[in-house]
């Protein structure tokens, strides 16, 4: 089946069906224990900010301030 026909499929669930569906292909996607590649520029970003993390150079931060944070920005 080719993508235009499978969204015109999609298309015709009611929305109950459609978060059913996306539920069942997250799992699907769970189940098949694949990784993803990780960017070897992305694998030295996170060990470099792990090493400052380490070394008291970089700070971690209360999930709630950030989320506050975030919410003031866009309001």
């Amino acid at each position: 089946m080719r993508p235009n026909d499978i969204i015109k499929e999609i298309d015709k669930l009611e929305l109950s069906e459609k978060l059913v569906l996306v539920e069942d292909i997250w799992d699907s996607i769970a189940m098949s224990n694949s990784i993803l590649p990780l960017p070897e520029w992305q694998k030295n970003e996170l060990n470099n900010r792990y090493a400052e993390y380490k070394n008291g150079k970089l700070g971690l931060h209360d999930w709630k301030d950030v989320h506050s944070i975030i919410r003031e920005k866009n309001q």
